[in-house]
């Protein structure tokens, strides 16, 4: 501006010709007659007005392109449907110029034509801005806000998580309420997702959540074992949003916060009693959300989505993917592996082995070094031992570090009661390998003890018929065999000799 100041100086006050002031200013003459030109094009009078900033000469000068449909000089195309068409694989704005131009030859060109779509893309909603390609990303979090619960019996209030995601393409949203965070309701509100969208993307984007990423960095990114198992079963992959790059997640923030004030807003006075109460009020404000017309676009979610999005997506497998727990084990002595309380055999031959126990609600399968070595019936009562012929060694006996006569022989060293109650224990069980952990535990209570007094604590036991290891310990811990101990009219204690005539072991 300082130069054209100089330029409009020079041509009013020393009537310079347009060769000249170039000469002088050292800039070409065509630019010095574009520059009067424009002058004389906006009635500009020589001398500015004093209070004529730069920013106010520049404006008259060189005034900005107008963007109103009203004043452009070609046929434009309808930019919310070259918007949605944009979300489809393989699309380009070259494409749509092409079919443009086929339609309208003397319309933009090809620069013209991006820079107005651009434009009108600029004015859509910071959702729809994104530019993603159909069936590609999936988008899930949870939402900041939480929603009452109230226990109908004690009027106790509990606070639900609402799960939200977000296809990238169509921003067709799903939301659920969860009692936690936790990775099984984060596995459970998966599923629910893919059986709501009826097929699957390429990836999902979580956030760093605990349930689904175990160490959040972008190169040695550690994916929880359950999430991935979930994704392999659904043949997509995991992509977390690195940390503090909103952008990488802007669709789903977008949508969580408008999921906020659509559902919570509209639900706020609402008292709900149960989690499926309130899942049933969020899945219809969900349905009125994605049937609601998308302003700019002139089309609802769901409408792109049956359009652009369901077809790129993948289809599910046969059935839905059922949680599991995963947990490190180590096989016992007796060739079982212990989960929540129970134990499972397998093959003996990996005794002392560690593997990998993965329990669903109806099934316990065991790995070893990846392979299945072992899958049971998952048990909620009854014996506590799952023993599957074939696991078993061929004779009991033959291992004899570890077999029933070595500990009848280490209770006989103590007391005759002593062998009774390890017999007794070995007796009880399908199999006597199943004791062995028992008679273990049993037998390392009486180290340090008077023998006297283990005889003592295991009559007492045979007389209650306590046959586990806690029950003795409770016995040996409070003393109870001191308060009631049975003893022969000699004063010595009584021998429960006839368990050892049972041939059990014969």
């Amino acid at each position: 501006m300082r130069r054209i100041r100089q330029i409009l100086q020079l041509h009013f006050e020393v009537h310079a010709s347009a060769r000249a002031i170039a000469r002088e200013l050292g800039v070409g003459r065509s630019t010095v007659q574009g520059y009067l030109a424009r002058v004389t094009a906006t009635d500009l009078v020589w001398p500015l007005p004093a209070d004529m900033t730069n920013e106010m000469l520049e404006e008259r000068l060189f005034p900005p392109a107008s963007f109103k449909l009203g004043v452009r000089r070609y046929t434009e195309p309808d930019w919310a449907s070259l918007v949605r068409e944009m979300r489809r694989p393989g699309m380009s704005l070259m494409i749509l110029w092409e079919e443009y131009q086929a339609v309208h030859p003397e319309g933009y060109g090809y620069s013209r034509f991006c820079e107005l779509y651009r434009a009108f893309e600029r004015r859509l909603s910071p959702t729809m801005r994104q530019t993603h390609v159909a069936g590609h990303k999936a988008f899930v979090d949870y939402s900041g806000k939480r929603v009452p619960i109230v226990d109908p019996v004690t009027g106790e209030v509990h606070l639900a998580e609402i799960f939200v995601a977000v296809l990238g393409a169509s921003n067709l949203t799903y939301a659920e309420a969860t009692w936690t965070q936790r990775l099984p309701d984060w596995i459970g509100a998966h599923v629910r997702m893919f059986r709501f969208y009826g097929a699957a993307p390429r990836l999902l984007v979580p956030d760093n959540l605990k349930s689904g990423v175990n160490k959040a960095s972008f190169y040695d990114l550690e994916v929880n074992r359950t999430y991935g198992a979930m994704a392999a079963h659904y043949r997509v992959g995991v992509v977390p949003a690195r940390s503090r790059k909103p952008k990488d997640k802007a669709s789903v923030e977008a949508a969580v916060k408008f999921a906020q004030f659509y559902i919570l807003g509209r639900l706020r006075n609402v008292t709900f009693f149960s989690l499926a109460e309130c899942n049933t009020a969020i899945t219809a404000a969900i349905e009125r959300m994605n049937g609601r017309e998308m302003r700019r676009l002139g089309v609802s979610r769901r409408q792109l989505f049956d359009a652009v999005e369901r077809p790129a997506m993948q289809s599910l497998p046969d059935h839905d993917y059922e949680y599991a727990d995963w947990h490190l084990a180590r096989v016992g002595i007796d060739y079982h592996v212990e989960v929540a309380g129970f134990f499972y055999s397998v093959p003996h031959g990996l005794i002392r082995e560690q593997v990998d126990t993965r329990a669903t609600v109806r099934t316990v399968e065991v790995f070893h070094r990846g392979k299945l070595v072992a899958a049971h019936a998952r048990r909620y009562g009854g014996p506590r031992h799952g023993t599957q012929p074939d696991h078993m060694p061929s004779a009991h006996r033959r291992y004899a570090e570890w077999s029933p006569e070595r500990f009848q022989r280490q209770a006989r060293a103590i007391g005759p009661n002593t062998e009774a109650l390890i017999i007794t224990v070995l007796a009880h069980r399908p199999h006597p390998e199943q004791g062995f952990r028992t008679c273990v535990g049993v037998l390392r209570l009486f180290r340090g003890i008077e023998a006297a007094r283990a005889e003592a604590v295991c009559i007492y036991a045979l007389e209650i018929g306590a046959r586990s290891y806690q029950s003795v310990a409770s016995i040996l811990k409070h003393g109870l065999d001191r308060k009631a101990s049975p003893q022969a009219a000699d004063g010595t204690p009584i021998v429960h000799a006839n368990i050892r005539g049972s041939g059990y072991f014969h």
